[in-house]
């Protein structure tokens, strides 16, 4: 009994530990995605189309939606963003896979909440 009772703990650890790994975000991976498909306009978080609206938290505390008024996260803001664009920012919902998208939101909230822009 002790046996199958370590067997079936040792199962539900493993399923939670992996499950929670392949949902959590990847900063690092989504570096990469920054860099392909955003640094043409946010290089090192600064904004070449509107320089007032930078990817310094102070700045995003102005201007992003659901993160200026504190119903959302600074990566959920920022995945709302990336999905569906606004003003001179295009929409990449289509053109990122969801992994991306949290990855590249991960990245951008880390770089801001840390002060590495």
């Amino acid at each position: 009994m002790k046996k199958l009772l370590a067997i079936a703990l040792t199962v539900l650890v493993s399923v939670f530990t992996f499950s929670t790994s392949a949902f959590a975000a990847d900063a690092a991976a989504g570096a990469q995605v920054f860099a392909a498909n955003c640094n043409a306009c946010h290089i090192g978080g600064n904004n070449a189309v509107m320089p007032p609206k930078t990817l310094k938290e102070a700045d995003l505390k102005t201007y992003l939606a659901g993160y200026k008024d504190g119903s959302k996260s600074l990566e959920e803001a920022v995945a709302y963003q990336v999905i569906n664009g606004q003003g001179a920012m295009p929409a990449f919902g289509g053109r990122l896979s969801e992994e991306q998208i949290a990855n590249v939101a991960a990245y951008v909230a880390d770089q801001a909440e840390g002060n590495k822009w």
